[in-house]
């Protein structure tokens, strides 16, 4: 039966077929009329890194934002699904109590993906975000496919939806904004994760808001979906590329597949950067984790769907911590401070659909309280307490070898 039904499986698959990147290929693949140097691997230094850098330099220098007395700060967002919620929340707090800054550098994966441009924008941005993140339902964001359409499928849902709202949330004006930022220097990074080559990309999306063109815009979209899409809950999303004088696609889908939340590869010295085009300022790196850091206890029955749920969930959890960790070493290694903001492990709702309006307006309301008084921001992961040191003093940011 088991074998027949398989059989049956593949006869009725509706997905269309691929022509994907040869791997001899893989790394000469590229984007038709897009702008030079719009991505790189999220697990190894830069080829271009510097000339990135140089580029950055003398448009931070051409902009002012070269040397500030309250330093440079950057911001990472990490997925979480109806839980970035939180994340909005917290950045319009942020805004209200007068202390949230502009940051030179912005980025985003998963759910992160879908908030990191209003981050990037500021705080005018706000109540797009609210609205966002508080007045949309599953069904605003994803079709359900049946059973049978799922299984012969690429996914057990259609994201059109969300798609049709991308187009009218991220519009030209947005993608006009991102781009003059970037002239100025500052930067968009968004991950995803090429699915046939099993590593993460990270996509300068602002570099590729320059192009001004509506294919440019439509492959921002693009980007924010692919980051967004759950493997087999959402469809992964087909780019095309060239290589070797042939039109190809890859499969790119969300971006916590490889990594929960990112800054930049381990590879990169923030602090030898900065030195090299000039920018010597103190540096504050915040991270806002959508989800609860610490284990939630829950009597998980015998079955296979609990059983899959609270694996998968531990799994998301663990790595999230993992990740957070190595970007607390790269800043202890980088000489800068680091802020860590995540959902309290009092907040007890539950959801009970993928994206609930109720759940996520909760989840909002309380971060915007937290936020607008003056957040306390964690300086160590959970269970890390090191002493208080300037940032710079590299008496007491040694680390291993192995991340230089």
């Amino acid at each position: 039966m088991v074998l027949a039904l398989g059989a049956y499986l593949q006869a009725c698959a509706s997905v269309a077929p691929r022509n994907p990147v040869p791997e001899a290929l893989v790394e000469t693949a590229t984007l038709t009329d897009m702008p030079s140097g719009i991505r790189f691997w999220g697990d190894e230094l830069p080829v271009d890194i510097d000339r990135r850098l140089a580029r950055m330099g003398e448009q931070m220098t051409a902009s002012g934002r070269i040397s500030s007395p309250e330093g440079q700060h950057f911001l990472t967002i990490s997925g979480g699904g109806a839980t970035g919620a939180f994340g909005a929340g917290l950045l319009k707090g942020w805004s209200e109590s007068g202390q949230r800054p502009e940051f030179l550098v912005v980025t985003g994966i998963s759910t992160g993906a879908l908030i990191a441009p209003y981050a990037f924008l500021g705080s005018d941005y706000d109540d797009e975000l609210e609205d966002l993140y508080t007045g949309i339902k599953t069904s605003d964001l994803i079709k359900k496919r049946t059973l049978l359409k799922g299984l012969t499928g690429d996914s057990m849902a259609d994201t059109q939806p969300l798609r049709d709202l991308l187009q009218t949330y991220v519009d030209k004006e947005m993608i006009d904004a991102i781009a003059t930022e970037y002239l100025s220097g500052r930067r968009l990074l968004i991950g995803t994760t090429n699915i046939d080559a099993q590593r993460p990309v990270i996509w300068d999306i602002s570099r590729i808001a320059t192009k001004g063109t509506e294919a440019s815009r439509q492959l921002i979209r693009d980007v924010m979906l692919a980051s967004a899409s759950i493997p087999g809950a959402f469809p992964p999303v087909r780019i095309q590329v060239g290589a070797g004088g042939e039109f190809y696609d890859e499969l790119h889908v969300d971006g916590g597949t490889s990594g929960q939340v990112f800054l930049y590869p381990a590879h990169v010295n923030i602090r030898d950067a900065a030195e090299a085009i000039g920018a010597e300022d103190p540096r504050t790196v915040y991270v806002i984790r959508n989800a609860i850091l610490t284990p939630r206890w829950s009597a998980v029955k015998p079955k296979l769907a609990p059983v899959l749920k609270a694996s998968i969930s531990t799994l998301i959890r663990t790595q999230g911590l993992g990740d957070i960790y190595r970007i607390y070493l790269g800043t202890v290694r980088d000489g800068a401070q680091f802020k860590l903001a995540s959902v309290p492990p009092e907040f007890l709702l539950e959801t009970k659909e993928t994206f609930e309006p109720a759940y996520m307006k909760a989840l909002f309301d309380l971060a915007y309280d937290l936020a607008r008084n003056g957040y306390d921001w964690q300086t160590s992961p959970p269970g890390i307490v090191v002493p208080q040191a300037a940032p710079g003093d590299r008496a007491l940011t040694q680390v291993p070898a192995s991340l230089d």
